[in-house]
Order: structure tokens, then sequence, then C-alpha cells
């Protein structure tokens, strides 16, 4: 009896185990967070239905997302999408939240504006650790004010000023170069970037990346957690899949760079 009760405590115990690493391990899923709330574009089919474009990890058109969540995935992280405003709660177990390209109404005509309270839900989010990625336009194709609103919290700022006006196919006006020993791209040297919103930065935030004195990414320590600006959509398929822009920009590895430093930034 000793030896059959012995043996049923050490049978509770393995199980209780066993279940603590399934818990621990799933708990561990590191989540990429895509907004689909302010960016909200659609566009009739020639039935007429409308359907969501522009940015999305569906989006296999050259408009989508879909190469930049296989890069999240090979980096071993979890992509999904939130289609309604940002709360405290709906932020809370993800990693990495992306805003891109918030509607004006040139792109909606009643477009999901960030708000205060939004502001304070991704404010505080970060400031526990979460990690924010912020990909604007310039401002003829986005809207600013509110985005600025947001990312001014954490020291940064889209202006109204824009460069890398690419035209007449003249690609080379769209080039942004990597200095050496960057921390965010290491071994990148040469992107393609066009029509984008030159940043402004005050402490905690500061200068990533610049051209000609103009800075076009920036990176923030805001408490706990990170953010990452650049003033453009950037990593759209069009320009990561390989086809579209000559070899030597090399933004399909700088997605790959971006991604991981994302995920090193994750508590």
């Amino acid at each position: 009896m000793h030896l059959k009760n012995n043996l049923l405590k050490h049978a509770i115990l393995l199980v209780i185990c066993y279940s603590g690493s399934i818990s621990l391990g799933y708990s561990q899923e590191k989540i990429v967070l895509l907004d689909y709330y302010f960016n909200h574009e659609v566009k009739k089919d020639k039935m007429g239905k409308e359907n969501r474009f522009h940015y999305t990890w569906e989006d296999q058109t050259l408009n989508g997302f879909s190469m930049l969540g296989d890069v999240f995935n090979k980096a071993g992280l979890k992509i999904k999408s939130l289609d309604n405003a940002p709360t405290a709660l709906n932020l809370k177990g993800n990693d990495i939240y992306i805003i891109v390209d918030p509607d004006n109404q040139k792109e909606s005509p009643n477009p999901n504006l960030i708000a205060s309270d939004h502001i304070k839900a991704i404010r505080d989010w970060v400031n526990a650790g979460g990690v924010l990625v912020l990909f604007a336009n310039d401002s003829a194709n986005t809207n600013l004010m509110q985005l600025n609103d947001l990312s001014q919290k954490f020291g940064i700022t889209f202006t109204n000023q824009s460069r890398n006006m690419v035209k007449n196919g003249k690609l080379e006006m769209g080039e942004v170069h990597v200095p050496a020993g960057n921390e965010v791209f290491p071994t990148a040297k040469t992107f393609y970037l066009k029509e984008i919103s030159i940043l402004a930065t005050i402490p905690p935030a500061r200068p990533l990346v610049t051209v000609q004195n103009d800075v076009v990414m920036a990176v923030s320590k805001y408490g706990k957690g990170t953010v990452f600006a650049v003033g453009d959509p950037w990593l759209y398929n069009e320009y990561v899949d390989g086809t579209r822009i000559p070899k030597e920009y090399e933004n399909y590895n700088g997605a790959v760079e971006l991604v991981n430093w994302l995920k090193r930034q994750i508590l």
C-alpha cells in the first residue's frame, strides 16, 4: 500500500510538472499586432463588394504586408491584427504593435482618428515594455496630425517636410544609405524609400538613419519599452519582393534585420 501511494504521488507530480511546462511554453509565445483600425482602406471589386487593402498581413499584392508577415513568422513570432481601437485590454499580451499610414479623408471618408484614450492605452503599454512600430507616410498621403499626438509622447515628430520624391523613374533619388555600425541594421548598406516624412527628435528619441542631415528613421526608449519610427510604410511587398527595384537596394535584408532587432527589444 505504501508503495502504491508513493507511485500515485509521483504520477500526480509528473502531471503537474508537465502541465506547467505546457503553460509556460504558451505564455512565452511572442505576438506582433498590426493595426487595422487607423488604417482601414477599402475598395470595391467587380461585384461591388468592399474589400480591405493596403498594408494588411493577408494582402499578397504589391500593396500588402504578407512578405513582412512571413519574416516575422520565420523569426518565431506570431502575427495578428487589431480591427478595433487600441485599449489596455486588447494590447495586453501582445509584444509588438505596428501602426501604418493612418487614414486621412483622402483615403477614407470617415477615418478613425487617434484620440487621447488611444494614446493613453498605447503609452502605458509601451511604458510597461511594449514595442511600438510607427510607419508613417508623407503628409499628403496620411494623417500626421493625430499620429504626432501619439509619437510626440516618445520624442518623435513626423514633419510636413518630405524627401526622396522620386521623379521620372530616377530611383537613385530614393536611396537611403545606412551608416556603418548601425544598431538596427548591422549589415544592410542601402535602402530604397520614396516620398517620406522627415522626422524631428527630442529625448528620449534619437536619430537612427539620416540622409543629408534629414532624419528618416528614429528610435526611442520609453520606460521599459521601445519605439521605432520611419516616415514611410516602406516594407510592403512592392519594395521587398526583389523584383520591383534593383538588387543593390536591400529592403528585404532591412526587413529581416529590423524584425530581429524588434524581437530583441521584447522583455
